[in-house]
């Protein structure tokens, strides 16, 4: 019972933060460019509940963790998204390249994050043989969650950051094509993720692109974190046996 609360608090603490930051991350560069709708509306916050989506924050992790838990024994993959920041676009200077400098700031503060994750599995050495390893597996989660909702969210599909990305990029007919998706673009992300790779399968095709390409960037990625922070090879090997990996 206690490893199984332990092992819940692991997986859930770091997501939340990861999840809080990411958001409040784009509130705060909409209001250094000039756009106050979220410190208005006070999601300029570090506090978790003020950024709970109850679908994305509740109850499709919540499944994930609790039905994973029961089968598997530990949690290996986690989906979901926070409550969005809202965002005047019409108050930026320049709508279209504020937006997307908006939309990057959520990855590029999990990126962040996950380095600094890898800077504090430094500090390892200096806690007792009996705190090591659930701090190792908080961090190697924290990075790992991190890298997971930075790389995900740069999907070129909005409404997530890489399509208003794409739709700061792209030339202006067709961004206002791209931009017409946003309305749908959860609805194909969970179609490419949850329904389509099942049903496919079920009749021998194996298509699944957004996990394969998760699959191969995620290694590389948190090899690069760690490298970035000092760790090398061997602190991908000893935060990847914290991980349960």
């Amino acid at each position: 019972m206690i490893d199984t609360v332990v092992s819940f608090l692991l997986a859930v603490i770091p997501a939340i933060l990861a999840i809080t930051l990411h958001e409040a991350a784009h509130g705060y560069a909409a209001w250094a460019l000039g756009d106050d709708t979220a410190k208005v509306a006070g999601r300029l916050s570090l506090n978790p509940l003020v950024h709970v989506d109850r679908v994305g924050t509740i109850l499709l992790p919540g499944f994930l963790l609790i039905s994973q838990l029961l089968t598997i024994g530990h949690v290996g993959f986690m989906f979901g998204w926070a409550k969005p920041v809202p965002v005047a676009a019409w108050r930026f200077r320049d709508p279209r390249r504020g937006m997307m400098l908006v939309a990057a700031a959520g990855p590029l503060m999990n990126f962040a994050l996950a380095w600094l994750g890898g800077l504090a599995w430094h500090g390892l050495d200096q806690l007792s043989d009996g705190a090591q390893r659930p701090v190792a597996e908080f961090l190697g989660a924290f990075i790992l969650y991190n890298l997971v909702l930075g790389l995900f969210n740069l999907l070129p599909i909005p409404p997530l950051d890489g399509g208003r990305i794409a739709v700061g990029l792209l030339p202006l007919p067709i961004a206002r094509v791209w931009a017409r998706t946003e309305r749908a673009g959860i609805f194909i992300v969970l179609l490419l993720i949850y329904l389509v790779p099942p049903a496919l399968r079920e009749v021998g095709i194996d298509f699944d692109p957004v996990r394969a390409a998760m699959n191969d960037v995620l290694p590389r990625a948190f090899d690069l974190v760690l490298r970035l922070s000092g760790n090398g090879a061997v602190g991908a090997d000893a935060i990847g046996s914290g991980l349960g990996g």
